[in-house]
């Protein structure tokens, strides 16, 4: 089966899918008082966060949403409410809506758990786990390959096409799913093989894709912890799709480390990512993504300024991002 572009992009799925954050992150900023704290004065997020005693990791994620949604700015490194906010979000402004957004509070599923965050009352957590054990249990495996192959395909068909992979013969899929990405760029590319790194469990659910797909002979699988055990070496890239939004920016340079380290001079990293702007004030559904990072994960979606920082403290040089889907960049670097 080859992998074809759809007639349209996944663009308006992606909008609707995280317009379920929109109304959750209004009504938690709202509940630990971001609104009333920036009704005159610009903060920056370290004095916003004191001000109202939040985390501040996690009331950055959460500004780019409401910052998406138009209901504060981010000038010179500090944020503002906007005169719809003052008007509507404040408290003491005189048309306060939050009576009404606040009966529907307890129904949204992620409102508790946002407060519990900002206020630093609980720790993130997730699908990660079963990476962090190194065990995900087989009914589990096929499960997360099932998901991340649907929301990944046209994804993976875009990084396939626009992605620079000249000269690469050998690509290293780490935590690679459902092997989307592998089948995907090797159908594009057909003097490459591409072999997935995942836990024994994901390797297996990721068989049945590759035989799907009829790519038995140029994807294959590498049972491997990608935490606790060596990385295989041989080939002239690494590629990580949705991986460095899992974890937290220690964890994100240790495997720019890790790959640069099995990595040939002048090889190649590929990180694909949808990135947050330069301002973390947006885009609207990649805030709403790396909201959903903050609740279900460790991580969050990363600015490409960030990224760079990742991929230069572990050696690489040449850093670029080129756009291959809605929402969706390809970043790329060089082992010199």
């Amino acid at each position: 089966m080859l992998y074809e572009a759809p007639s349209i992009d996944d663009r308006a799925v992606w909008d609707i899918l995280m317009s379920m954050l929109h109304l959750p992150a209004v009504t938690a900023a709202d509940e630990v008082g971001v609104f009333a704290a920036l009704r005159e004065e610009e903060l920056t997020r370290e004095a916003l966060a004191a001000r109202v005693g939040a985390d501040a990791r996690a009331l950055g994620i959460v500004l780019g949403v409401l910052a998406g949604l138009g209901t504060v700015v981010r000038r010179d490194g500090r944020w503002r409410a906007t005169p719809l906010s003052r008007a509507y979000l404040d408290p003491a402004g005189g048309y306060y809506w939050g009576g009404l957004l606040h009966r529907f509070k307890n129904d949204l599923p992620y409102h508790a758990r946002l407060v519990e965050l900002l206020k630093r009352a609980g720790a993130p957590s997730g699908h990660v786990e079963g990476w962090e054990a190194g065990q995900i249990p087989p009914d589990v495996a096929r499960a997360i390959a099932t998901f991340m192959h649907a929301h990944s395909l046209p994804a993976a068909i875009g990084a396939a096409r626009d992605g620079d992979f000249a000269g690469v013969k050998k690509l290293l899929d780490v935590g690679g799913g459902s092997g989307v990405f592998s089948i995907a760029i090797a159908q594009r590319h057909p003097d490459m093989q591409a072999s997935i790194l995942e836990l024994a469990t994901m390797c297996e659910a990721a068989q049945k894709y590759i035989a799907e797909a009829g790519m038995d002979g140029r994807v294959d699988t590498v049972a491997c912890d990608m935490f606790r055990q060596p990385w295989p070496k041989g080939y002239d890239a690494t590629f990580f799709s949705n991986i460095f939004h899992d974890w937290p920016d220690d964890t994100c340079r240790e495997l720019a480390k890790k790959a640069f380290d099995i990595t040939p001079q002048g090889g190649r990293i590929y990180i694909h990512e949808q990135l947050m702007g330069d301002a973390e004030d947006g885009p609207l559904t990649t805030a709403c993504f790396s909201l959903l990072m903050l609740l279900a994960t460790k991580g969050k979606q990363y600015t490409l300024a960030e990224l760079r920082g990742f991929l230069e403290s572990a050696g690489y040089v040449d850093v670029k991002a080129i756009p291959t889907s809605p929402y969706y960049s390809l970043v790329s670097a060089r082992k010199p």
